[in-house]
């Protein structure tokens, strides 16, 4: 019998984005591990960034960040998840996989550049490109308010959920 392997979502989100990347990202997860009748070999977790801890992280297989970039960087509280669990697992997550959704209101880039600079140094390994959406929220309020997915970006994350699981289960 093949181990359980731990898929891990940890995110954050302002206004609805991320969250909502991070559910698309699931979905897609859960759905194929039905389809290859996996469901019992893969364990699939969304966890807010303010409550996953180094031991969730040291128990995943699999790593999936998904935040908000605010004014160019990650968002506070993503950037504080990182800052609490860095030490504490340096050197522990050495070739783990992960992979990175960002929420953004322009390109995301400075966001992904700070995250894959904090995954190299956990000396993560990156097995899909950044999954950036853009909102394309440039005004004060337009920024504030709360944002859904269109379906072509729901599809994005599903697909890079499912994508996630498939490589664990095979």
């Amino acid at each position: 019998m093949n181990p359980v392997r731990t898929l891990l979502f940890v995110w954050h989100s302002r206004t609805g984005t991320a969250h909502a990347m991070t559910k698309a990202a699931v979905h897609g997860a859960q759905q194929i591990a039905d389809t290859l009748n996996a469901a019992d070999s893969v364990r699939i977790i969304a966890r807010h960034a303010s409550k996953t801890q180094a031991r969730h992280l040291l128990e995943a297989d699999t790593l999936v960040f998904c935040a908000p970039e605010n004014l160019g960087s990650v968002s506070g509280v993503m950037k504080e998840f990182f800052d609490r669990n860095y030490y504490d697992c340096l050197d522990r997550l050495n070739g783990t996989p992960f992979a990175l959704m960002v929420a953004a209101g322009s390109d995301g880039q400075g966001a992904v550049r700070q995250i894959e600079r904090i995954c190299t140094g956990w000396r993560l390994r990156s097995i899909a490109p950044p999954l950036v959406i853009g909102t394309s929220a440039q005004t004060p309020q337009a920024i504030a308010a709360r944002k859904t997915l269109t379906p072509e970006q729901r599809q994005r994350c599903e697909e890079l959920g499912g994508t996630l699981a498939a490589l664990l289960i095979q």
